[in-house]
Parts: structure tokens; sequence; C-alpha cells
């Protein structure tokens, strides 16, 4: 298989750390996107001109199309860009302020949207590469406490299902990675937090609880990696791809109760349309 170049954002910790390193053990090229690419210094020692570090805000409109551009000039090509960058944002509806709010979408959001943006006139122009948008289990369901990152999740899912068909014809592929709980401090130093309401004390406590049991068995980030490998090689890659074993159960249980509940309101429904 031909060796691939890629881009990736977010790549200090975490999934975006793990799948830039399995990238280069197998040969291929990555352009490493961090707020802080003193983080890489040890990934540059160790695969020299194969990997491209570059400080990156993706907030930053502007120099996410200038990274990108680097990216390409430097190497040549793009085959796999990685949209990784992003944070969970803790808190109840209530509990956010404006700023918070923005924070979370302006990253996860609009951080992911320009760097597409960014890449896609290169993939255009070569017919092929591969867009893979780093979403969640909670980009298809809903958990209190982390409202307004479900928020950015699903906002994520909706351009990328809409994107994939755009860029079908020119064999550009777009794949929605949806990881459960893995061990990569997403809910630790990697998260903000809103201060919480105290009349919310109490449902905080058993929103903590329920989160606790459902990430009690949290997963590999280094075999993160090599799912994805298997993803990027696949000939026809997916649309949309779960990473773990415990969001099929759960996204199982949502739709069945979603479905249920609109036949139970067809009438309704009809009703509406007059």
């Amino acid at each position: 298989m031909s060796k691939r170049v890629w881009f990736i954002t977010g790549t200090s910790r975490g999934f975006g750390r793990e799948w830039t390193i399995a990238a280069l053990n197998r040969g291929d090229k990555v352009a490493a996107t961090a707020r802080d690419v003193s983080r890489l210094d040890d990934l540059a020692s160790e695969y020299g001109d194969a990997l491209l570090p570059i400080q990156l805000d993706v907030t930053d409109r502007d120099a996410d199309f200038a990274a990108v551009k680097r990216a390409h000039e430097h190497f040549g090509r793009l085959d796999v860009v990685v949209n990784n960058a992003g944070y969970g944002h803790f808190g109840f509806i209530e509990e956010l302020t404006e700023q918070e709010a923005r924070a979370q979408i302006e990253t996860n959001v609009f951080g992911a949207l320009w760097v597409t943006q960014a890449a896609l006139p290169y993939l255009r122009a070569q017919r092929s590469g591969h867009i893979i948008q780093v979403s969640s289990i909670g980009g298809i369901t809903a958990f209190q406490n982390v409202g307004i990152y479900h928020a950015s999740k699903w906002a994520l899912e909706g351009f990328s299902q809409a994107l994939a068909q755009e860029v079908a014809p020119f064999g550009v592929h777009v794949t929605l990675v949806e990881p459960g709980g893995f061990a990569t401090d997403w809910a630790g130093s990697s998260s903000k937090r809103s201060t919480p309401l105290p009349d919310y004390r109490e449902v905080h406590e058993e929103a903590e609880r329920i989160r606790s049991q459902r990430v009690s068995k949290p997963g590999d980030p280094q075999a993160s990696a090599r799912a994805l490998l298997k993803v990027v090689d696949a000939e026809k890659p997916p649309l949309r791809v779960f990473f773990g074993e415990l969001p099929l159960q759960l996204a199982k249980a949502d739709y069945e109760n979603r479905l249920k509940t609109w036949e139970e309101w067809q009438p309704v429904a009809v009703e509406a349309q007059g």
C-alpha cells in the first residue's frame, strides 16, 4: 500500500498522539498540529522529516487554512485529514455561560469546519482523500451534564453527513468516528466545567454516578489507533463507526425508544400535515 500523508489536529495527547504515532510507525508522513508543539519534540526527534509539527489553535480560521496549505506544500499532497482537536465541557444547560457555550462550539464545530474547508480543494483536485471527523457516542445520543458538548458533536455529525454526499463524486470519503469512554483524560484536565448551581447538587451527584458506571471500563487509545488504520485502509470506509464496545448498546436503546415514540405519535404527525 502506498504511503499516505496525514494532517491531524490535536496531537499533543490522547487519540491525536496515538494516531500520529501509528501512522508514522508504518511509514506514513504526518503534519501534526497542537497548540503547544513542544509536546511533539520527542516525536520530531524520533521520526525526523516524516513529521511536520505545526502550532495551531483550530478556532483561528486563517491559521487553519495556512496550516493546511503549509502541510500540502511541504509534503506535496494530503491523503487523510483528521479533525481530532476538541474538548468536553461539563455543565448543566442552565449553568452554561455564553462564553463557555460559544467556546465549545468554536472549537468542536467551527475548528473542524475550517480545517475541512481548507483541505477540500486539495482533495478534490487529486480526486482522492479521506476526512476523519472525531465525533462521539455523544454525537448521536445525549446525557445530562454535557449538553453543550452534545450540541457540538451533533452539529459535526450533521454537516459531515451532508459533506459525505457532496464530495463522494470526487473520490473523497468521510468517516465519523464515534468513540465511547477511553483513557484519554477527556473528562480530566482536558475538559472544562461550569460553576454548578446549588439547586442541581443532588442531580449532579446522580449524573456523575451514572457517568462513572458508563465509563467503568475505558478503552485503550493505542488499540483505537489500530482500529483507525483499518478504517483508513478500507476500500469502502464507513460513514460512521463506533470505537468501543458500549456505544452500539447505547445507540440501540436510544433509537429503539425514538422509533417507538415516533410511531406512537404518528397519528398526530399526520394530523399536523393537514
